[in-house]
């Protein structure tokens, strides 16, 4: 199963290439998903949507891609194509990282006209007579999206899809140039880790490592939202500390002598999808000027490393993952072990 995502600019021609595109990959069909968001619209209350300004902000939004594009294929097979605009970095790895969670090959292009030519474009965009405010609603929207597509080409769009420049390109043409390059493995699978979805509750361990400011290390992966701390998934028969030793060296090449002190265990209630579990906390202890120098983190798993005091952790952790770093920071401080539910001390 396999997806060929067009990404680009609002009004780049992604929704007109892409129905061409159909045409030209043997058992293919489209998914849009703006079909979501019309969705949502219908399905959320008012309050919630006044409190984002674009449906990718909703998590449920991410969410339902995901879900969507994984039915499609279980029913259809073969390869979805979605014409989608993803600028947000994070949003790319969340629904990217869900798609290779249930083993969905990504082929992620960008069509890249001149901006020259994008205006032009946008600016002759047909806008249907029966929508209210069609010019703001349609025109200014893509407008408005110019510059945060600027930016995402300068920080990590260009590098992450396969551009095609399509300023002197008819969109069949470029559903051609596309299909070739799919089809010749000019655009290789997005290289992401494929990280099974747990089908019932986990036991994860998490190592604290700081340096000689006791500032924490936190880890970027590519393949879910926020920051992490080095860990993950304890395997069956392995014993927590152990896990926790191990996804150490895997993820950062760091290599620790002692069994770690345990700090927290955290019960993480079931949140649909997900099904929750014990999340462990320990105590890797100061690292050398030198170890800190030599991290090397695995490129299709960690995009980027840090320390951070706790109060910059806390811009940077989702809520859930905060409190327990903060909880586990008590617990080192006062040499003990701290038992949590959901990020609260009991006993």
């Amino acid at each position: 199963m396999t997806v060929v995502w067009i990404n680009g600019a609002f009004g780049a021609g992604k929704t007109t290439t892409a129905r061409e595109l159909i045409e030209l990959i043997p058992n293919s069909a489209l998914f849009d998903p703006e079909v979501i968001g019309g969705a949502l619209a219908h399905l959320l209350p008012p309050k919630r949507l006044a409190e984002v300004g674009d449906f990718q902000d909703l998590p449920i939004w991410r969410r339902l891609v995901v879900d969507t594009a994984a039915a499609m294929l279980a029913e259809l097979g073969g390869t979805l194509v979605v014409p989608m605009t993803l600028l947000r970095q994070e949003y790319r790895d969340e629904i990217f990282g869900g798609l290779a969670a249930r083993r969905i090959a990504v082929h992620h292009l960008l069509l890249a006209p001149a901006e020259t030519i994008l205006r032009e474009r946008i600016a002759g965009r047909e806008i249907p007579p029966d929508l209210p405010d069609g010019e703001i609603r349609t025109r200014q929207w893509s407008y408005d999206h110019i510059e945060p597509y600027r930016a995402a080409l300068a920080s990590w769009l260009t590098a992450d899809a396969h551009p095609v420049d399509t300023s002197d390109l008819t969109p069949y043409e470029t559903a051609v140039r596309i299909a070739d390059a799919v089809g010749s493995g000019a655009v290789p699978v997005c290289d992401i880790v494929q990280t099974p979805e747990p089908t019932a509750e986990t036991l994860a361990a998490g190592v604290l490592l700081f340096d000689e400011h006791d500032r924490v290390l936190l880890v970027d992966p590519t393949y879910k939202p926020g920051w992490e701390f080095p860990g993950g998934v304890v395997e069956r028969g392995e014993a927590p500390a152990r896990a926790g030793m191990r996804e150490v060296a895997e993820e950062t090449g760091i290599r620790l002598q002692e069994v770690p002190r345990l700090l927290v265990v955290d019960w993480e209630r079931p949140a649909p999808p997900g099904f929750g579990g014990l999340r462990l906390l320990f105590d890797g202890g100061r690292l050398e000027p030198g170890q800190a120098s030599q991290v090397l983190l695995p490129g299709p798993e960690l995009r980027a490393w840090r320390f951070a005091t706790e109060e910059e952790a806390a811009a940077m952790l989702p809520p859930v993952r905060y409190e327990r770093l903060r909880w586990a920071l008590r617990a080192r401080e006062r040499g003990t072990a701290l038992y949590l539910e959901a990020g609260v001390p009991l006993g």
